[in-house]
């Protein structure tokens, strides 16, 4: 589905990235892990058209992202969430929903301010489609509530929930567990594991906490300083002595 190869950037002569490479099958859940700085988000941004690289490749299905512009990415099935949560505040939940649907929306402005029966049929639709996919994430009873009252766990689960909308097959999530306690992190976990087995999503996840990647993650990829260190299954990645001294420093530096 994703494959990455030789992707480089750097930012006032730091390399964020540097050769970095990896694949991500269909319908895999696959996690970039590593310590702060190590280029993690960077490479969301790459992917989405955010950033430009240096040199390398991103390709999603077949098709070269790096030559599209971001909403020209978007619309090719890549969806994605934000470290820090970027849910539209003022707006309600499903309008925050709605947003994320207006891509498959064929009216324009025109048609629109005229009212007109089949403009009128197809926002009644994406409504359906809004409400069912917010109820799919237990936010139905909070459908019509300002998304900025709504508490940190429900915020990161409609932004989720936005992303889903744009109909994507690949979905990356940027720090999703970031800020929720245990309760809220097992929920999420198992709201991904149904995202993978029953819309057969291919998944990217960046993410600091450990419980949740060793416990829904197919492989892993560790980063550190831009470069790949180590990559395979939750179990491998554990045992490897470089991704320890990654994150915990080597014995002398204690």
């Amino acid at each position: 589905m994703l494959e990455v190869d030789d992707l480089s950037i750097s930012f006032g002569g730091l390399d964020a990235l540097s050769g970095l490479g990896f694949s991500v099958a269909e319908r895999e859940i696959f996690a970039l892990i590593g310590p702060n700085g190590a280029g993690k988000s960077t490479v969301f941004n790459v992917i989405t058209g955010l950033y430009r690289p240096s040199r390398g490749r991103v390709v999603l299905a077949g098709e070269d992202l790096l030559a599209l512009a971001s909403h020209q990415v978007a619309r090719r099935g890549v969806a994605r969430t934000f470290q820090n949560t970027e849910v539209f505040r003022r707006l309600s939940a499903l309008d925050n929903v709605l947003v994320g649907r207006h891509a498959h929306l064929r009216a324009g402005a025109i048609r629109a301010a005229l009212g007109l029966g089949a403009v009128r049929r197809e926002e009644a639709e994406a409504r359906r489609f809004a409400r069912t996919l917010l109820a799919r994430f237990g936010l139905e009873d909070v459908a019509d509530t300002e998304s900025g009252s709504l508490p940190l766990g429900l915020q990161k689960r409609l932004e989720i929930a936005r992303a889903l909308a744009s109909g994507p097959r690949l979905v990356l999530l940027d720090e999703p567990a970031g800020g929720l306690n245990q309760t809220e992190t097992q929920t999420l976990m198992e709201i991904i594991r149904r995202l993978r087995d029953e819309s057969g999503l291919t998944i990217v996840v960046v993410e600091h906490d450990m419980e949740l990647v060793m416990g829904i993650s197919d492989r892993v990829a560790v980063l550190d300083r831009g470069r790949k260190i180590a990559e395979g299954t939750p179990r491998e990645i554990a045992a490897d002595a470089t991704v320890v001294e990654a994150y915990l420093g080597s014995g002398s530096d204690a």
